[in-house]
C-alpha cells in the first residue's frame, strides 16, 4: 500500500566538526543520498525538490523559496535550476534555517510486476545555525514489511524489497559516517536500523491502520484544495459503488465514483500518482457538488460529470460505461495498491 504519510522514517545528524555547514553542503549530502537509493531504483532521475531559508529569529519570515527544482540525471550540473537556487541559498545572509526536501519517484517490486511511486521515498536536509544538519529519510511505502497496512502477510513482496532498503540504509551511513536513528514506532510499523521490525509476533499498533487512517487522510488533503460546504453528497457508503477511471496522458489519477443505493458519492486519489492525485481530485470534487446542487441521484451525477468533466488539464473518464466495485473500501483498496 501507498499511504499519504510516512509509514516509517530514520535520522542523521551532523555537526560542523570542520567548519559552518552551508546551504550547498546540505544539498550535495542529499544529492548524494538521492543517488545511493537510485543505484536500487529507489529513486529515479524524475525527482523535485524544494529549497525553503527562514529566518533564524522568525521561522515564519521567509527569506527563499525556490519550489519545483527538477532533478534529472545531473541535479548538480551548471547552471541547472538547483545551482541556481543554490547561489541564492549561499548568499544569503545573517542567520537562518535552511530545509533542502526531495521527493523521490520510484519502484517497488511485486512476484507479478513493478510498480512506481510518485512519492516513493522523501529526503530532507535541515540546517541550524551553521552547525547542525538534520538528515532524515522518510517512506510512504509498506512493501519493506512483512505485513502489509492492511495486516496481511506479504511474504513475495518482502523478499523482493526488503534487502533494497536495508542496502540504502547501509550505504547512507557509510555516506554520513554513522548509523540511523530509527523514527518511533508508528499507526503503520516500527522502523529500525536495517528497516523495520517484523510485527508479526507482537501485532502491529492499530488494526487495519490503512483502512482506518488512509482515509482520513486523504480527505484531508484533498479538502484542503476546495471551499468547505455542507451541499454535498455523503462522502462514505457500505453500498456497492460504481466508478469511472481518471486518467491524464495515460496515467491513472484517481476514480469518481457514486454509491448504487444511497446518496453517497465522491472521488478516491490513486495514492501511488503522488500530488497530481489530489490536485485533479479536487476539480472532479467541484464538479459532483455541481451535479448535487441540480438535484441529480448520486448515479445520475456520475454520468453526468462523465460528460460534462473539467477542464482537460483535470484528465479524463477513460470508460465508456460505469464499473463496478463490491464497495467503496474495495475501490480504496484498489487504489493505495497500485
Amino acid at each position: 500500500m501507498i499511504t499519504s504519510t510516512p509509514v516509517g522514517d530514520w535520522t542523521w545528524e551532523l555537526t560542523a566538526d570542520d567548519g559552518e555547514i552551508r546551504p550547498v553542503r546540505a544539498v550535495h549530502i542529499a544529492v548524494a543520498i538521492w543517488n545511493e537509493l537510485a543505484k536500487r531504483n529507489l529513486a529515479v532521475p524524475e525527482s523535485k525538490a524544494r529549497i525553503l531559508a527562514r529566518s533564524g529569529a522568525k521561522l515564519r519570515e521567509i527569506r527563499l523559496d525556490a519550489s519545483g527544482l527538477r532533478l534529472g540525471p545531473a541535479p548538480l550540473a551548471p547552471g541547472s535550476d538547483l545551482t541556481e537556487a543554490v547561489a541564492q541559498a549561499e548568499a544569503l545572509d545573517g542567520d537562518f534555517v535552511l530545509t533542502f526536501r526531495i521527493e523521490c519517484p520510484g519502484w517497488w517490486l511485486e512476484p507479478g510486476g513493478d510498480h512506481r511511486a510518485e512519492k516513493l521515498f522523501s529526503i530532507q536536509a535541515e540546517v541550524w545555525g551553521g552547525d547542525l544538519l538534520v538528515v532524515t529519510l522518510e517512506t510512504y511505502s509498506d512493501a519493506w514489511l512483512t505485513m502489509d497496512t492492511r495486516d496481511r502477510e506479504q511474504p513475495g513482496v518482502y523478499a523482493a524489497n526488503a534487502p533494497r532498503l536495508a542496502a540504502a540504509l547501509e550505504g547512507i551511513s557509510a555516506l554520513l559516517g554513522g548509523a540511523p536513528t530509527p523514527g518511533d514506532e508508528n499507526r503503520y510499523a516500527a522502523p529500525s536500523a536495517t528497516g523495520f521490525k517484523d510485527l508479526r509476533n507482537e501485532g502491529p499498533a492499530y488494526v487495519d491502520a490503512w483502512g482506518t487512517f488512509e482515509g482520513l487522510d486523504r480527505a484531508s488533503l484533498l479538502n484542503a484544495r476546495i471551499p468547505r460546504s455542507e451541499d454535498e453528497y455523503e462522502s462514505y457508503t457500505e453500498h456497492p459503488v460504481r466508478y469511472f477511471t481518471i486518467q491524464r496522458e495515460g496515467r491513472t489519477l484517481g476514480f469518481i465514483w457514486a454509491s448504487a443505493d444511497d446518496a453517497a458519492a465522491g472521488y478516491v486519489p490513486r495514492t501511488a500518482a503522488g500530488e497530481d492525485a489530489f490536485d485533479v481530485g479536487a476539480a472532479w470534487l467541484l464538479r459532483l457538488r455541481e451535479a448535487y446542487s441540480q438535484g441529480l441521484s448520486p448515479l445520475a451525477a456520475l454520468s453526468w460529470v462523465a460528460q460534462n468533466p473539467p477542464h482537460p488539464g483535470n484528465g479524463q473518464v477513460v470508460e465508456d460505461t460505469p464499473q463496478d466495485a463490491p464497495s467503496l473500501d474495495a475501490l480504496e483498496d484498489f487504489s493505495g495498491r497500485y
